[in-house]
């Protein structure tokens, strides 16, 4: 197991904790700006049901960007893969998130890849479900299934928040509707989308569904494949090649596994057919990753050779 036990683990928390102080919340959320910024915690759980945890575990916070990899996974369900790349690229942007820029200078005007949000804002509008409410409902479903968790839900209040203040991503489901890449209400999408995103959990859920993917879609407790074996496998490429926003490519050099971060300072990370890891973090670098966790994660990958490459 990682770090032997939960005290060494401990250690290590507290010393990337020091960088917490460098960080910033994510207050354009303002829901978000009321996080405190020196909190760290992280949960490792491996295949075989065993769990490390350091830190304030129990904390919760809202997935956020997070939340891109599962509805992908539901949607290529769906839908298949065909279906949804038709839509959606598969190519890393090397912009911010939240950048509109590509839309205007590729052909054809799909985004580049389902961790941007144009990208996941495509993505979702895919969920299968005959009204918002029935989307939202199939999509947090499927996420307590993973976490094998039923209490896992979305926050109202961080999800209002985001909604009132989503002008950004309204004006790229516009964008996209215009070159048929979205159906649809807009508005319906962006209740679904900003629900989606505010799904809450502690770090000890989202370790589990690090372990569900790690076992390539097989869930360590149940033994159920709850994601086809090909479609875990696209998500965790996913998270390499995109999962960090624009800092994917160092994130790979420093550390060397699949993850994918929020901006409410969470961090999803996977040591295929070992480990799943969740980290909560949320003082965030310039580029929306938590600073003091990806600082973690680079000790911890350090000290136990955990790079895949």
């Amino acid at each position: 197991m990682i770090c032997q036990n939960d005290n060494h683990l401990t250690q290590l928390v507290n010393k990337a904790k020091t960088l917490t102080k460098n960080g910033k919340v994510a207050d354009y959320i303002p829901a978000l700006a009321e996080a405190n910024k020196a909190d760290l915690s992280i949960a490792i759980y491996s295949v075989e049901g065993a769990c490390l945890k350091a830190g304030e575990v129990q904390t919760t916070f809202t997935l956020q960007s997070i939340s891109k990899v599962l509805s992908l996974a539901l949607v290529l369900m769906d839908h298949g893969q065909e279906y949804v790349f038709n839509r959606v690229g598969m190519e890393p942007t090397g912009d911010p998130f939240n950048s509109i820029a590509k839309l205007e200078t590729i052909k054809p005007s799909k985004p580049l890849n389902p961790m941007i949000n144009a990208g996941a804002l495509a993505v979702t509008n895919m969920i299968k479900g005959k009204t918002k409410d029935e989307k939202i409902e199939r999509l947090l479903a499927f996420i307590q299934t993973l976490t094998n968790n039923s209490s896992v839900s979305v926050c109202e209040r961080v999800a209002r928040s985001e909604f009132n203040h989503a002008w950004l991503n309204r004006s790229m489901c516009y964008f996209l509707k215009e070159h048929g890449i979205i159906e649809g209400d807009v508005e319906a999408l962006m209740e679904v989308y900003t629900k989606q995103c505010a799904i809450e959990m502690n770090c000890y859920d989202l370790a589990k569904i690090g372990a569900v993917l790690a076992l390539n879609g097989v869930h360590p407790d149940t033994k159920e494949q709850v994601i086809p074996e090909r479609i875990a496998r696209l998500c965790k490429t996913f998270m390499v090649t995109c999962g960090m926003y624009n800092a994917s490519g160092e994130f790979a050099i420093k550390v060397g596994i699949p993850a994918k971060s929020g901006v409410a300072g969470g961090i999803l990370a996977i040591v295929p057919n070992k480990y799943g890891i969740g980290v909560y973090g949320p003082a965030l670098d310039e580029r929306g990753n938590s600073i003091a966790g990806c600082k973690l994660l680079e000790m911890i990958s350090e000290e136990h050779s955990l790079s895949i490459f």
